[in-house]
Order: structure tokens, then sequence, then C-alpha cells
């Protein structure tokens, strides 16, 4: 399973004009399943984005996570977002191959195993809508831009 996670402000992911899902000061997760994932895998990604540690604590070093954003005990949103784009591959030509993503059946039941898995941990979790034409508006706050991957 492939994520791209920023840190931003705030974050909201249009489709057809209408708002589907939106947070304040938190984490972006781009997410994309490969052939060979799992719920598993759904699950050790939700583990990792609640324990990164990539937002400022009092003295500005990134001690904290989503689930204590503000050093209080405040939890931050989660953004979670399909895109199987993140399985591009470039190595050869000029226009990119997505076949490292996984088809779009089990891609869909992999987002929504994050969805499950994030809303079980997490109480502040907003999603954009699988195979829709999105449009993803953030204010990266650092900026703060992580890939993750989990093989």
């Amino acid at each position: 399973m492939l994520a791209l996670v920023q840190r931003v402000r705030e974050a909201r992911v249009d489709v057809a004009g209408e708002v589907v899902g939106q947070i304040g000061p938190g984490l972006l997760v781009l997410v994309c399943a490969e052939p060979t994932d799992t719920p598993t895998h759904a699950q050790k990604l939700v583990a990792k984005l609640l324990k990164l540690r990539i937002f400022s604590d009092d003295a500005g070093k990134m001690n904290r996570s989503v689930q204590d954003l503000d050093g209080s005990g405040k939890p931050g949103g989660l953004l979670i977002v399909s895109q199987f784009t993140l399985a591009a591959d470039t190595s050869s030509g000029n226009r990119p191959s997505f076949t490292g993503a996984a088809p779009a059946v089990l891609g869909e039941a992999l987002y929504e195993a994050v969805l499950r898995e994030a809303r079980a941990a997490h109480p502040q979790v907003a999603c954009g809508r699988f195979g829709a034409d999105m449009q993803v508006h953030l204010i990266n706050d650092g900026p703060v831009t992580i890939p993750i991957t989990l093989r």
C-alpha cells in the first residue's frame, strides 16, 4: 500500500462542486492500494498514520501525532483520499503506466478498509469519493509531505 501524507492547516475534497470531505488542522492522506495488498495493510497504514509524529511541540520539534495535535489531547483531522496514480511507473516513455495499482474492485475494497480502520480508531475522519473526479484543496503546513510504502 502506498500513501502520501501531507500535514495541513486545512483541506477539503470537492466532487462536482459539492464538498464531500473537509478537515481543519491534520493530515491529508492520499492512498493507493497495490494488487498484493490485504486488509492487514490497511490496519498497518492507519496505525502508522495515527502515531506518525510530524506535528511540532512547544520547542518546534516534530514530536506530536495527529492524535495529540496541540499537546493537550486534542486530535487533528484525517482526510483520506483514494489516488491510484501514486502507483505510476514512469520508467519508460512519456505516458505513465498504472499497472502497479490494484484493480478497481480490490482498490475500492481496500480504500474502504482504510476508512473503517481510521473511523474505528480516530474521532475525526473525512474522505473523498472512490473513482470520482475530485478536486483536492489544501493548505500544506510546513510544507511537510511524507511518502509511506507498506509491503
